[in-house]
């Protein structure tokens, strides 16, 4: 399946459009760590992280793991864990996955900047669940749980998400 987030904060897959939330900073090709976009162009979708204490595990063929509250996500460019999952404690600059927020109760992880990650390019694109009010998030994809979790679902290896503007 192939999903395409686009500027005007759609989301569309082979059968359903959905309302979307993207990057407070637009789509963008030239990503950078800290600017707030969602970067341009097509991504795979690499695995499935859930909190099994809020979320019963979804059904998917993908890469699949419950959360443990040590979870972080390294977004420094000068450590040697950037832009990957690593473990409590970590000294470096990261992101907290296990949150009471509800945000990461549900997370695809994009093949962005991993494969090697270059540093300053960016870290932590996911796609996850959205604010109630689809607020803009510091670069991902969001949905309402309901949606994500239909998407999650029919998820494959090898299908992608690509971050488009209206009209491409």
């Amino acid at each position: 399946m192939k999903i395409v987030v686009s500027s005007d904060g759609r989301m569309t897959t082979d059968d359903a459009v959905f309302r979307c939330a993207i990057g407070r900073g637009g789509i963008r090709h030239d990503k950078h760590e800290g600017d707030g976009a969602s970067p341009e162009g097509i991504w795979p979708v690499r695995e499935i992280f859930y909190r099994s204490d809020r979320v019963p595990q979804v059904e998917t063929t993908l890469p699949c793991r419950a959360l443990k509250p040590g979870d972080l996500w390294c977004d420094d460019p000068a450590d040697p864990w950037y832009n990957r999952l690593v473990e409590a404690p970590l000294g470096a600059s990261h992101e907290a996955l296990w949150r009471e927020d509800r945000l990461y109760d549900l997370i695809a992880v994009l093949g962005y900047n991993d494969d090697p990650p270059v540093p300053g390019k960016g870290s932590a694109i996911f796609l996850h669940v959205a604010r109630p009010d689809y607020a803009p998030t510091e670069g991902c994809a969001a949905l309402a749980l309901p949606n994500l979790v239909r998407v999650v679902g029919v998820l494959k290896p090898g299908d992608t998400l690509e971050f488009a503007h209206c009209g491409d």
